[in-house]
């Protein structure tokens, strides 16, 4: 057991609080066949990053907003397989609504679709790709989320599953805790993360009036 103390949580949402890799993968895949691309290749740099920053890597020269509205549509209309993943809903529900939010790579209409599909509240203080200029691994999210609960970064702690997430909190200047979700340990190590366990259920988290107190089970020291 590790224990630590901060002042919020901040959250990514897909690989962190819920599972959508089946519905994530269905659409990417038949994205890259359209488009000419090695599907799992673009499946894998499409995790953890905002859609857009994906399509305009790979396709540099094409109407990057009218690609992304596309993507967007798919993945809203595609909800199976959607699943709360261990620990998340109830790690939630120890925390006062005002020291934890969500900063995820979704736009808000698909973050909001996959919330309600996973039976997740929405918080007032969410921060998507909607809302800021640079996506994850830039670490505007994380600075946005921090603020808008009224704290500094640097008095947070993400909880994240992907490198580029990893990154992007760390840039903020939050420590990181990672989840062996959906990437590996490695990985994780490489981008920087604090902490690296399982998932979830491996985070208890309680109130004592002024900060958070986290333990961590079966957590790895990076």
């Amino acid at each position: 057991m590790t224990d630590t103390r901060c002042s919020a949580l901040l959250f990514d949402l897909d690989g962190v609080l819920i599972d959508s890799t089946p519905a994530v993968a269905r659409v990417w895949h038949g994205w890259a066949v359209e488009h000419g691309f090695d599907p799992e290749k673009v499946v894998q740099l499409a995790h953890g990053r905002p859609s857009r920053a994906t399509i305009r890597e790979l396709l540099p020269n094409s109407d990057v907003a009218l690609e992304d509205r596309e993507v967007e549509r798919r993945e809203i209309a595609d909800v199976d397989g959607l699943v709360l993943l261990p620990g998340a809903g109830e790690l939630l529900q120890s925390l006062p609504p005002d020291r934890w939010t969500i900063a995820t790579s979704c736009t808000r209409a698909l973050a909001e679709v996959r919330l309600h599909a996973a039976g997740l509240p929405v918080p007032q203080t969410i921060v998507t790709s909607s809302d800021v200029t640079i996506g994850k691994p830039d670490p505007e999210p994380f600075l946005k989320a921090a603020a808008k609960l009224g704290f500094p970064a640097s008095e947070c702690i993400v909880i994240e599953d992907a490198p580029a997430g990893v990154r992007a909190g760390k840039a903020a200047g939050a420590r990181v805790i990672a989840l062996l979700t959906t990437m590996t340990r490695g990985s994780l190590e490489a981008a920087g993360a604090d902490w690296i366990v399982r998932n979830c259920a491996d985070v208890a988290a309680s109130y004592d009036g002024s900060a958070l107190q986290l333990s961590l089970a079966q957590e790895f020291q990076v």
